[in-house]
């Protein structure tokens, strides 16, 4: 397997980082990690010109094999499920108290395989089950990502009794279908909830109308400071006044200015 060069790692981390927003400068560990074998298995002999090759592909198909390879986070159902009690505890009474409201608008921005928003979506459907027929709502999830393979994958929505430790039996039987050997699928009911599509962060995605919540959570480990102030004030402006923004727990937006408000650790609010 070719070893990876400080020059090859600065100028795929270079070209990442201007396209995607990713930052791998210091990742030579996660490229070689996720690239090495695929590399030496396709016969190439150095990194160079494996990205040459990339990059000439007129069809972008590599482009974009490669760009799901670096940037697929590991994930798993209930991930810091703090935030979720803290969203049905807090938040949606705050939604439900607006005048006229009848959508939940909130997006899981870099969603990837999934388990974030159809965990999200499972304690917002039990909750709007116990709150009666009178408190409907239009309460389907946006779940964005880079990564088209993990989009995918999300949508058919198929996981492993691994993925589902954190996951009560009950919760299990009502929102799962076993479907061979260690294996399960997302319910139809659970599916129609969650609406996944592919965002790029780095690009302007200012909403038509704005959301009522944002996760966005393990993220922005992977960006530079000045991709996450733009990021940031992106996720500001596309919140209505009073939104909430989740961030991962190993994440903090002390290290620059921002206009939200801190409400406590990886929780913050657009004022109203």
């Amino acid at each position: 397997m070719p070893t990876l060069t400080e020059q090859e790692l600065a100028e795929i981390s270079s070209y990442v980082k201007e396209n995607y927003g990713v930052n791998l400068e210091k990742k030579s560990a996660l490229v070689e990690g996720r690239l090495g074998f695929l590399i030496a298995a396709r016969g190439f002999t150095s990194y160079g010109k494996y990205f040459d090759f990339v990059r000439q592909d007129p069809t972008g198909r590599e482009m974009t094999d490669m760009i799901n390879r670096l940037t697929t986070n590991h994930t798993y159902f209930l991930r810091e499920s703090d935030h979720f009690d803290y969203f049905i505890g807090e938040i949606m009474p705050w939604i439900e108290s607006l005048p006229g409201n009848r959508d939940l608008r909130v997006w899981c921005a870099g969603c990837s395989t999934g388990e974030e928003p159809y965990g999200l979506s499972i304690y917002l459907l039990d909750y709007l089950a116990l709150r009666g027929p009178l408190h409907r709502y239009d309460s389907v999830i946006l779940a964005s990502d880079l990564s088209e393979k993990v989009l995918a994958d999300a949508a058919e929505g198929i996981y492993t009794e691994e993925n589902l430790t954190a996951m009560s039996k009950e919760r299990i039987q009502k929102y799962f279908v076993p479907i061979g050997a260690n294996r399960y699928q997302v319910s139809a009911q659970l599916r129609k909830n969650v609406a996944f599509r592919k965002i790029n962060l780095l690009e302007s995605f200012a909403p038509k109308t704005p959301y009522h919540t944002i996760f966005c959570r393990n993220v922005m480990i992977y960006f530079d400071t000045d991709t996450k102030v733009e990021l940031v004030s992106q996720f500001y402006d596309a919140l209505i006044p009073g939104g909430y923004l989740f961030i991962g727990h190993s994440e903090s937006l002390t290290t620059f200015e921002h206009r939200f408000q801190y409400i406590k650790p990886s929780i913050y609010r657009r004022p109203l």
